[in-house]
């Protein structure tokens, strides 16, 4: 299977993103033709060969709306904690009207509205999928921009997003996202930077209202860098194509693609990296989060009842280990390991139903066998098995438990009479190949 992993560790823009794509294979020419005639001309989008801290990265540039406002966009090169796009400013946070930038100028971009932007989609040569997905994303930053200032969806005027380029960014990121033809797309958490951020309507801290709303449920952190590293399109883009958060997923790389923003940092690398290739169905690793606490002044009652909720609400393991604690006390040890986006839920459960104080959590990786269930007929009724295997091997099979109980009391046998007939069932059907 195809995947992509996006490198976020100095954020995100669109023009990052979409200089990524095009470094790691994307032809700019393929990119040039589905722009269609949002190109203002032939060569109104190009890119770059720039370092960033010693990386070489490809830069994509777009020319603006019409040239004094290219002129005006390279003088006034876009300061966004440095994947700010050279041409508008487009994550000045509430995109209205005469937003200023970092550095103090004021920018005056077209004020698109969403009617008008899909209009300008439709112009593009995009397939109807792409143009589908493309006014989808302008639709999502259209109902942040809506929540935020508290006004309808149509009358919702897209500023410097709302300018070409940043159309283009986002039209292009669509096409080449489109052309990878990547069935799994995986990102790691966003490095949103910190501090803070100055506009026409005042002093905002990072990330902006937008940049952070599109961000909800997304794993995020603040960087080492005093700077915005997150633009609104490079929020749309990321959360809109990854599928999951998280570390490298087990692959076998193909290509290489490196982005870069506008400013240079001394101490990183300021770009966005792609990772292209094959998932590896050798090694099916997974990131998992386990959570630690130790008790030893709670009713034991309450374990049991513990367990049962804990699994309940998404945990894949719990267990409790006896323990000696301070004192000589005896206590025990409770053990969680769950998918990381549950260890909130799971955490909160065990502060409201334990006596604990506190809990730890450290991220893993865990490597599994593929798993599937059939179900083999015996002679008092079927029973699901369990085959765990690998490469097509299968190095581990069972009766699933449960069907045993079950059948050995509705005909008076013994669980475990029950587990033989199930396991001599399941052998002569793998034996006659079924």
């Amino acid at each position: 299977m195809k995947t992509l992993y996006l490198d976020c560790f100095s954020g995100a823009a669109g023009d990052m993103l979409l200089g990524a794509l095009i470094d790691a294979g994307v032809p700019l020419p393929d990119v040039r033709q589905a722009l269609g005639s949002l190109a203002i001309s032939a060569d109104a989008v190009w890119v770059e060969r720039v370092t960033r801290a010693g990386i070489a990265a490809t830069k994509f540039c777009v020319r603006g709306e019409e040239l004094h406002e290219a002129v005006s966009s390279h003088t006034h090169a876009h300061e966004h904690a440095g994947h700010a796009h050279h041409h508008a400013h487009e994550s000045d946070h509430d995109h209205r009207h005469d937003h200023e930038h970092s550095h103090g100028t004021v920018a005056h971009h077209p004020h698109r509205t969403l009617s008008e932007i899909a209009a300008l989609i439709d112009r593009s040569a995009l397939s109807g999928a792409g143009k589908d997905r493309a006014k989808e994303l302008f639709t999502t930053l259209g109902e942040a921009e809506s929540a935020i200032h508290g006004i309808p969806l149509d009358r919702v005027h897209l500023h410097e997003v709302g300018a070409l380029d940043s159309i283009v960014d986002i039209v292009g990121a669509v096409f080449a996202l489109e052309q990878l033809g990547a069935k799994r797309i995986v990102s790691s958490p966003l490095n949103v930077g910190s501090g803070s951020v100055r506009a026409a309507h005042g002093l905002y801290p990072v990330p902006a209202p937008a940049t952070l709303r599109l961000l909800k449920g997304v794993p995020v952190y603040a960087g080492l860098q005093q700077a915005e590293m997150v633009t609104p399109t490079g929020a749309l883009l990321v959360t809109a194509y990854a599928q999951e958060y998280g570390a490298i997923p087990p692959m076998r790389i193909s290509d290489i693609g490196y982005g870069a923003g506008t400013r240079d940092f001394a101490d990183t690398p300021n770009v966005l990296r792609v990772l292209v290739g094959e998932s590896d169905a050798t090694a099916a690793r997974h990131g998992v989060v386990v959570l630690e606490a130790e008790i030893d002044d709670m009713n034991p009652q309450i374990f049991g009842m513990l367990m049962d909720r804990l699994l309940a609400q998404g945990a894949l393991d719990v267990f409790y280990t006896p323990i000696q604690m301070k004192k000589g006390r005896p206590g025990t040890l409770m053990t969680i390991i769950a998918p990381p986006e549950a260890r909130e839920t799971l955490t909160m459960i065990v502060f409201r139903e334990t006596t604990t104080i506190g809990v730890r959590y450290r991220d893993m990786t865990r490597e599994c066998l593929d798993r599937e269930t059939i179900v083999v007929n015996t002679a008092i009724g079927a029973v699901r098995f369990k085959i765990a295997s690998r490469n097509g091997e299968v190095l581990n099979a069972a009766p699933e438990f449960d069907d045993c109980v079950r059948l050995g009391a509705e005909h008076n046998v013994p669980a475990k009479h029950v587990q033989a007939l199930a396991t001599q069932a399941y052998l002569e059907a793998k034996n006659r190949g079924l």
